[in-house]
C-alpha cells in the first residue's frame, strides 16, 4: 500500500503541461463538477476527464503563473490564507485549491498541490507538510498535528499564522536596524575606491604639471591612488575570491557560525536589538506550542530550531536536558544565562500560576515592543551618523587634493 502511495506520487510531480479550468457533469450522478487538470493540450485534457466519467461543458487554458524561489513569506501568506478558510468553514481540500490557484508564484502552486493529493490519498496534514521540509518545518508540522489530534486545527491553525507574522516582522526588523551599518560601509567603500581611481589621478597629472612638491598627507594619498589604478584588477579578484571564501566556509564550518553568532550578540548597540529579538523568538515560539498541547520536552526541539541563534539553540538543549531530569523550566532557563531576570519571573511566575504560556506570550509581547523602540531609535540616529561618516571621508580626501593649491598661492 505505502509503495502505491509512493508510486502515485511520483507520477504525480512528474506531470508536466498546461493547465485547463474546466466545468461539466459527472456521468455518475450528473452533478455539475468544476477544478483543473493538466495536458499538454486541449484534446488531451478532454481525454482525461473523459477517463474520469467527466462531460466536459466547458473548458479553458489557464495562464501559466511565473515560476520563482518559495520563500518564507509565501508559506506565512499561505498560514493565514488556510487559517482563515477554515475558519470560514471550508472544506481542508476546497481551501488548499483556492489558495493554490490564487497564488502568483507557480512554485508555490504546485508544492501546495503535491500536499492537497498527499491529503487525498489519505495522509494526514502534518504528515503531508512533513514530506516538504525545507518550507514546512518540524514547528510547523508539530502545530498541525496537535489540532487534527485535537480537533482544533482551525484555531491552531490561526496561532500558527499570527506566529509566524510576528516572527517574520522581528526577522525585518532586526536586519532592517543592521542594514544601516552595512550601507553606511558600502558607500564609504565605493566612494573611496571611485575617488582613488578616477579623482585622485586628475589632481595628480595637474600636480605633476606644476612641478611643486606636494604636501605630505596629499603624497600619502596620490601614492595609494597610484596602488589602485595599477592594481585595481587583482584587487577585485581577490576580493570576489574572499567573499566567496568566507561564504562557503560559514555555511561549512559551525564554529564560524557560532562564533559569529557570538558577535551578533556582543555587538555594541545592535547587539541588545539581536538579543531582545532572539529572546522574543523564543518566548513566542515556546508559548505557541505550549498553548497547543505539545509536551513541553518535546516542544524546546522544535523551539531550537526556530531560535535563529545558535547560543539560544544550544541553551534550549540545555534545558530540555535539565527539565527531563526533574529540573523546573526556571531554574533551567537561569543556568544557561541567556535570559534577563524578568523573563525568568515571568516563566517562575507562570509555572506557579500553571501560565506558562500566558506568560511567555507577554514577555514575547515585551521584548517585540522593545525591538520596535529600538529600532526606530537607531534608524533617527543612523542618518546623521552616516552624514557625518561620509561627510568626514569626504572631506579629508578633500583637503589632502587641495592641500597642495593652498601652499601654492601662499608661495606666489
Amino acid at each position: 500500500m505505502a509503495a502505491t502511495k509512493k508510486a502515485a506520487k511520483t507520477t504525480i510531480k512528474k506531470e508536466k503541461g498546461n493547465r485547463f479550468s474546466f466545468e461539466g457533469k459527472s456521468r455518475a450522478n450528473q452533478q455539475v463538477v468544476r477544478g483543473e487538470v493538466i495536458a499538454k493540450n486541449e484534446n488531451e485534457a478532454r481525454e482525461k476527464l473523459a477517463r474520469r466519467g467527466v462531460q466536459v461543458l466547458h473548458l479553458q487554458k489557464l495562464k501559466t503563473a511565473r515560476r520563482k524561489k518559495i520563500k518564507h513569506s509565501d508559506v506565512t501568506l499561505f498560514a493565514r490564507q488556510l487559517a482563515t478558510m477554515m475558519k470560514a468553514g471550508l472544506p481542508l481540500l476546497q481551501a488548499f485549491e483556492i489558495v493554490a490557484k490564487g497564488h502568483s508564484n507557480a512554485s508555490m502552486t504546485d508544492l501546495l498541490m503535491d500536499v492537497r493529493s498527499d491529503i487525498e490519498q489519505g495522509t494526514s496534514l502534518s504528515g503531508a507538510f512533513g514530506k516538504h521540509p525545507k518550507y514546512f518545518d518540524k514547528l510547523f508540522c508539530s502545530l498541525v498535528a496537535a489540532g487534527e489530534a485535537g480537533g482544533v486545527l482551525d484555531s491552531l491553525l490561526d496561532k500558527l499564522a499570527t506566529y509566524m507574522e510576528k516572527t517574520a516582522a522581528i526577522k525585518r526588523k532586526v536586519k532592517g536596524a543592521l542594514m544601516y551599518p552595512t550601507a553606511v560601509i558600502i558607500v564609504a567603500v565605493a566612494l573611496i575606491v571611485l575617488m582613488m581611481l578616477f579623482v585622485l589621478p586628475s589632481f595628480g597629472k595637474i600636480y605633476d604639471g606644476l612641478g611643486a612638491e606636494l604636501p605630505y598627507l596629499t603624497q600619502i594619498v596620490m601614492n595609494i591612488s597610484d596602488f589602485f589604478v595599477d592594481n585595481w584588477w587583482w584587487m577585485l579578484i581577490v576580493s570576489i575570491v574572499l567573499v566567496v571564501v568566507i561564504k562557503v566556509s560559514y555555511s561549512r564550518s559551525f564554529a564560524m557560525q557560532k562564533a559569529w553568532d557570538k558577535f551578533l550578540l556582543n555587538m555594541p548597540i545592535f547587539g541588545q536589538i539581536v538579543k531582545k529579538a532572539a529572546i522574543a523568538r523564543w518566548a513566542r515560539t515556546t508559548a505557541t506550542l505550549f498553548t497547543a498541547g505539545v509536551p513541553l520536552v518535546e516542544a524546546l526541539e522544535s523551539v531550537a530550531g526556530a531560535a535563529g541563534n545558535i547560543w539560544y539553540e544550544e541553551g534550549t538543549f540545555h534545558i530540555r536536558s535539565q527539565i527531563q531530569q526533574g529540573t523546573s523550566l526556571t531554574s533551567a532557563m537561569q543556568e544557561t544565562n541567556l535570559f534577563p531576570n524578568m523573563v525568568l519571573q515571568m516563566a517562575a511566575i507562570g509555572e506557579e500560576s500553571g501560565s506558562v504560556d500566558d506568560m511567555l506570550n507577554k514577555a514575547a509581547e515585551f521584548y517585540e515592543d522593545e525591538v520596535d523602540q529600538a529600532v526606530a531609535t537607531l534608524s533617527s540616529l543612523m542618518e546623521p551618523i552616516i552624514m557625518v561618516v561620509l561627510g568626514s571621508i569626504v572631506g579629508f580626501l578633500l583637503i589632502a587634493m587641495y592641500l597642495p593649491l593652498f601652499n601654492i598661492g601662499n608661495v606666489m
